[in-house]
């Protein structure tokens, strides 16, 4: 069993910044890779970012290209967290965000899917607004 749970959501300004956390525990956690999905408001949920328990290749983070060069995903193994820093919002980034593991996973192949995680988190709000 994994449990996952997200905090640092809120509401910001537009340009403002966010980070969001990501703490994992559970037994096992050897190989994995921690997605990003955001659902906004009445849209369906979109990997957003991702990235792996190892740096083994240079295939190890992902990004969407409507966050590339905004959004920064990183973690902390020590803590076993995943973090989200969130640049330059725009009120298209607000929605609800879920970290999400896929166990077993080494390399990215691709944005992550809903389909292939096997936990998830219960979400945190970002509303980004003036």
């Amino acid at each position: 069993q994994v449990q996952l749970v997200e905090s640092g959501g809120g509401l910001v300004q537009p340009g403002g910044s966010l980070r969001l956390s990501c703490a994992v525990s559970g037994r096992n956690l050897d190989y994995y890779a921690i997605g990003w999905f955001r659902q906004a408001p009445g849209k369906g949920r979109e990997g957003i970012a991702c990235i792996t328990s190892t740096e083994r290749t240079e295939r190890s983070r992902y990004y969407a290209d409507s966050v590339k060069g905004r959004f920064t995903i990183s973690r902390d193994n020590i803590k076993n967290t995943v973090y989200l820093q969130m640049n330059s919002l725009k009120p298209e980034d607000t929605g609800v965000y879920y970290c999400a593991i896929e166990l077993g996973r080494v390399v990215l192949v691709g944005p992550p899917k809903m389909e292939d995680m096997d936990y998830w988190g219960k979400g945190t709000l970002v509303t980004v607004s003036s």
